[in-house]
């Protein structure tokens, strides 16, 4: 049985998501099993996820989706190409994907394709430093570096980096792009009845629960229950960056140590009285907000480079339909990583992929205090997948 394959965060699952998986089937085949890779408890928008990822999986799979694999957090929360390899690796590991699906803007797998071969070829570092020496910011300076105007929009970005990632891990899958329907990625308004999940988030984390029922699935909000926010943890996180040298910021993930930037880090969160000024403080053309939200939210995490290996370790089973056992049954034969249906199996999990299950174990505990009242530890080893027929 061959499957397709779609990378999301579904933070939450809305109206353009079930789309997106009902264009796949009509694109491959109504028949088409799909496997979704989603990230956890945190995205990487720097965020913690609007409710846990046990409930985001059971929302997936009444979406359309049949099996739900986890993507580990120091891949979820990380850069668009870090995210995408990541992601990439894991369908690829599954041994039964041979198709990747995903959004964009333009809707052109050629146009992506081109933009993947300008970012990879020798010239481009070169290109990338004389537009930064310019003072472009580096999403400019990497867009005229590859003279493709493509990338100015994060899901052409996010599709751009799956093809790139696609070519280094020698992975031999299709790949079809559905044009994004309804509103833009950050849009803060529904278009032809589909709003971004950004707007969403927005409306469920400032009580407009009415407005946001209406764009997503029947029921989704009665599932979702309680919601989760930053503002819960923002002084446990202040007081994390407060502590930090130099060393310690430069031990993050993209922590900037060749450029100088651990130095202004280290300044700004000791004059910072809020993240947002935090962020104001530190940011740069060069160091965007995305970056800083990502290494402020990696050292409250604990998440540091030498933690993070290459690729994922593993494969995380978060939920699946009867149609989803049926594929986990084959991968049992041809998975080329471990498979963990059950939290009791990780323990038998060694060295790097130990290591890294009781990570996201932690990552766990400290997303159970996002909410006004917080949640116990150890959800972790304690939650099963979520089944549905």
């Amino acid at each position: 049985m061959t499957a397709a394959g779609i990378v999301a965060e579904y933070n939450p699952f809305h109206l353009g998501h079930a789309w997106h998986i009902a264009e796949t089937r009509r694109l491959l085949g109504e028949g088409r099993p799909v496997v979704c890779v989603m990230s956890g408890h945190w995205v990487q928008g720097a965020d913690c996820a609007v409710t846990d990822k046990w409930t985001r999986s059971a929302l997936a799979l009444e979406g359309g989706a049949d099996l739900v694999l986890e993507l580990p957090t120091p891949w979820a929360m990380a850069s668009a190409e870090t995210f995408a390899r990541g992601a990439v690796s894991i369908l690829a590991a599954t041994g039964v994907v041979d198709t990747l699906s995903f959004g964009s803007e333009c809707g052109s797998t050629d146009e992506l394709r081109q933009a993947a071969e300008a970012l990879d070829a020798p010239d481009y570092p070169a290109k990338l430093r004389s537009a930064l020496d310019r003072g472009l910011s580096f999403p400019a300076a990497r867009q005229e570096a590859a003279n493709a105007s493509c990338l100015s929009t994060p899901n052409n970005n996010l599709g751009v980096e799956y093809l790139r990632a696609l070519r280094h891990l020698n992975a031999a899958m299709e790949v079809v792009t559905v044009p994004r329907r309804g509103a833009a990625h950050n849009g803060s308004q529904a278009v032809d009845g589909f709003a971004s999940a950004t707007r969403i988030r927005q409306l469920l984390r400032s009580g407009q629960e009415e407005t946001a029922a209406r764009l997503v699935r029947p029921g989704t909000l009665d599932k979702i229950g309680r919601i989760s926010s930053l503002a819960y943890v923002e002084r446990a996180i202040l007081a994390k960056l407060r502590t930090m040298d130099a060393g310690a910021w430069a031990a993050l993930p993209d922590g900037g140590g060749a450029e100088g930037l651990p130095e202004r880090l280290v300044r700004s969160a000791r004059q910072a009285l809020s993240l947002e000024e935090f962020y104001a403080l530190a940011k740069t053309k060069r160091y965007t907000h995305a970056r800083l939200r990502r290494l402020a939210l990696s050292a409250f995490l604990g998440i540091s480079a030498s933690g993070r290996p290459p690729l994922p370790p593993y494969l995380r089973v978060l939920g699946c339909t009867g149609r989803g056992q049926t594929l986990l049954r084959e991968m049992k034969e041809v998975c080329s990583l471990p498979i963990i249906t059950k939290p009791a199996q990780a323990k038998a999990l060694t060295d790097t992929a130990r290591q890294l299950f009781e990570a996201e174990a932690r990552y766990t505990d400290l997303y159970g205090l996002c909410f006004s009242t917080p949640n116990p530890c150890g959800l972790e080893w304690t939650s099963s997948p979520v089944i549905r027929a």
